[in-house]
């Protein structure tokens, strides 16, 4: 399903009274994750008669949903996770929404939604940033966090692609993810759940596939340990995910280290965090590769010191290490149990970017355009 429409214009309607600067910056001075929200949100509809349509910038509100609309009966529904970043020199500028933009339409191609065009998605976080940058922190490791989501909301109870949907863009800022410090969790390979399969969802970002994973993640949390680590669904051997993470293995150290990460089959989610950190890693010398890893091999390389380090990243924590690994077969350590040295040295590198503190040399940032004062 693709839009009809490529380009529309955006309404533009402010709240009334904006929030006191002090109070603003009360808020942000610990904001948390996902607990407070900025006080605009972007909506645009879609139906199979007009494409897109309506698109506006209007006061952060609740929904009024019918209690037959499609997507709390059958989940139709896409979304995305990015950052905006205060500047060095004060401005505001979003990470690779170019790439956030391409994988919504690719979400919502594989849950039968309409594609919304890179153009939109692209001018519904001007929109949003032009009305409440204030709100993106200054504060070291603090951010704004960008939520675009669709979902269908024609009201009906028949099984069929939705022939109206919603587009909405929110955000909120964000906190440090790691308060006291980068650190390095212990996993729990899940043998008996699957996050995904061949010909599955699990290269969409999509809500059920976290729902799915939540039983698995209690699990992990009864043996002891931080997270879940996804095996395939055939085998429940070969590494694919940890969590809603992608996951990185380094071999060897210095500048003779090899990084490698568990290649796209259409089972994981093609990360943009995991595809800066292939970029990001070459650029430092690194060989860099994309292959599969069995928990066997995984367990035998730490035993013989071959595999020094092992991180997962995504858009939230940018790299959280990984220290150590429970089953039911057994458990061993990563390394030294630390925050590895090509772990952190990458962190590093991606953060100074997208904090404008390193020069852009891929043009990863997309500039808000406002002004550089908040």
């Amino acid at each position: 399903m693709s839009s009809r429409t490529s380009t529309i214009k955006f309404a533009v309607s402010q709240i009334p009274e904006r929030l006191p600067a002090a109070e603003r910056e009360r808020r942000l001075a610990n904001p948390g994750f996902g607990r407070i929200f900025t006080e605009h949100m972007v909506r645009i509809h879609w139906d199979s008669e007009h494409g897109w349509h309506d698109a506006e910038l209007k006061p952060y509100a609740p929904l009024s949903l019918d209690p037959g609309t499609s997507v709390l009966h059958y989940a139709q529904a896409v979304f995305e996770g990015l950052k905006a970043f205060r500047q060095a020199d004060g401005g505001v500028a979003a990470f690779r929404a170019d790439a956030h933009a391409a994988r919504f339409r690719n979400s919502a191609r594989r849950l039968a939604l309409p594609e919304l065009p890179d153009e939109t998605f692209l001018e519904a976080i001007d929109v949003l940033l032009a009305a409440d940058h204030g709100w993106v922190p200054s504060a070291a490791e603090h951010s704004l966090y960008l939520r675009p989501l669709m979902f269908a909301s024609e009201v009906s109870l028949s099984v069929h692609p939705s022939s109206e949907v919603t587009f909405l863009l929110i955000a909120s800022p964000s906190g440090s993810y790691f308060p006291r410090g980068v650190k390095p969790v212990t996993v729990w390979l899940s043998e008996e759940f699957s996050r995904a399969a061949p010909g599955g969802t699990g290269a969409a970002k999509t809500g059920g596939n976290y729902a799915g994973g939540l039983l698995a993640q209690a699990e992990a949390a009864e043996q002891g340990c931080d997270q879940v680590v996804w095996l395939d669904s055939t085998e429940h051997r070969w590494v694919e995910e940890m969590g809603g993470m992608n996951l990185f293995f380094v071999f060897g150290s210095g500048s003779d280290a090899r990084l490698m990460t568990p290649a796209l089959t259409g089972t994981l989610l093609p990360g943009i965090t995991r595809d800066s950190l292939l970029v990001l890693g070459r650029d430092l010398g690194y060989a860099v590769e994309e292959g599969r890893i069995s928990v066997e091999d995984w367990r035998a390389a730490c035993e013989d010191g071959s595999l020094t380090e092992v991180f997962a990243c995504g858009t939230a924590a940018v790299i959280t290490p990984v220290a150590a690994v429970k089953s039911a077969r057994g458990a061993w350590k990563v390394g030294d149990g630390g925050a590895g040295e090509v772990s952190m040295r990458l962190r590093k590198e991606l953060v100074d970017i997208q904090r404008g503190t390193a020069p852009d040399r891929h043009g990863w940032l997309h500039p808000a355009r406002v002004s550089s004062k908040s």
